[in-house]
């Protein structure tokens, strides 16, 4: 059975850091792309950051500098470390594996609340 399960969500102040983490189960994250996306309210789901089967990381305009994509292929987890943490980074943050056109999982959300 395929899931994807994240975790790390947190109200925090400006400025400060997450890590994001999205355990695998049931594929292999090694063999696809994995994205985190996040949702904020009233917005269009957006892309935050990709890993590839190739280790090529790409970042959105909006976070590059402050947030790094990685995966542990032992744990079959993939890791958002976000640091530097702004207001606009509220939102709800999703994990996507992808591979090819027609294959994709999602996970089920972690909220992340920047306030100070």
């Amino acid at each position: 059975q395929v899931q994807l399960v994240e975790s790390g969500g947190a109200l925090v102040q400006p400025g400060h850091s997450l890590r994001l983490s999205c355990i695998a189960s049931g594929f292999t994250v090694s063999r696809y792309a994995m994205n985190w996306y996040r949702q904020a309210p009233g917005k269009e789901r957006e892309l935050v950051a990709t890993i590839t089967s190739s280790d090529n990381t790409i970042y959105a305009d909006s976070v590059k500098g402050r947030f790094a994509i990685s995966r542990d292929d032992p744990e079959n987890t993939v890791y958002l470390q976000m640091n530097g943490l702004k207001a606009e980074d509220t939102a709800v943050y999703y994990c996507q594996a992808r591979r090819g056109i027609s294959t994709s999982y999602w996970g089920q959300g972690t909220q992340v609340t920047v306030s100070s």
